[in-house]
């Protein structure tokens, strides 16, 4: 029965996420049961093509994401595929009605992970919106659960969070996006030659980022608020972490959260949300 198959694509996505990813997983962990397995099936997804054009280097990624990009667009108008990520993909896709657009976008940024890109503002702009904000507007979508209003409502603060998440895994990844893969996104910046003044400067556009995004969480539906402001205070303890660290050992080294740490936040964020401090 496809039923079956849908079942085990559904943990293929699951294993994926909690896989590659502990302090996501653990955040979708506190998502509510009924919206769970579709954040998964999303971060999958997103996680395999990421993996592609990262990490892939003994293949041809161009044409390894040619094809699942293909692929992608073909199980969410049959409604099935033998990829067991894409077959969970258009399920959650068709179930909440995600806009194409958001796909298409993910897949440009991914695209441009393919060439050596020197970033100018726009691009910059345009990668970040592709690899981060339109994922968190498919997020939105589930926790929306349909409603269009509300999404429409939330888009603007689920794209800034978005952007606050992906502009610190760029100074948290900064020695491996530059020593392994070549790549530097902020624009008009040597990354090889970021010092405490240009680093100053990104950490305040991500405060914005984050001030904007933290107004949003505090609207969400209460499935989706106790996940998401775990997922926000992570990312906001290892923005605290990179402020307190030296540009120059940014360069040396990745700046972790332990998991002991993910643990007491974890704690905290549930107390909060039992005590209706949310």
């Amino acid at each position: 029965m496809k039923q079956l198959f849908d079942k085990v694509s559904q943990d293929c996505s699951r294993t994926v996420s909690t896989t590659y990813s502990t302090s996501f997983s653990l955040s979708i962990r506190c998502l509510g049961p009924s919206i769970r397995q579709d954040v998964h099936n999303i971060y999958g997804f997103v996680r395999v093509a990421d993996e592609i054009v990262d990490t892939f280097h003994d293949f041809d990624k161009k044409a390894l994401l040619t094809e699942f990009k293909k692929d992608t667009y073909k199980a969410i108008e049959e409604g099935i595929s033998l990829n067991p990520v894409l077959n969970s993909l258009q399920y959650t896709v068709n179930k909440y009605d995600i806009d194409l657009e958001l796909i298409e976008t993910f897949f440009q940024s991914m695209e441009m992970d393919l060439e050596d890109i020197d970033y100018s503002q726009k691009a910059y702009e345009t990668y970040i919106l592709g690899s981060a904000e339109v994922v968190g507007l498919m997020c939105l979508k589930i926790f929306c659960n349909g409603d269009q209003q509300e999404y429409d409502r939330l888009k603007h603060p689920a794209m800034r969070l978005g952007s606050a998440f992906q502009k610190i895994n760029f100074l948290r990844d900064l020695k491996a996006d530059v020593e392994d893969l070549g790549r530097t996104y902020f624009p008009d910046i040597d990354a090889r030659k970021l010092n405490e003044s240009t680093k100053k400067r990104i950490e305040e556009d991500i405060a914005k980022d984050f001030q904007d995004g933290f107004k949003g969480i505090l609207e969400l539906p209460k499935s989706a608020k106790f996940g998401v402001y775990l997922a926000y205070l992570y990312y906001y303890k290892l923005f605290q972490k990179i402020k307190s660290t030296q540009a120059s050992t940014l360069l040396q080294e990745r700046i972790r959260i332990p998991n002991s740490r993910k643990l007491g936040l974890l704690t905290t964020v549930f107390l909060r949300h039992k005590l209706n401090l949310l």
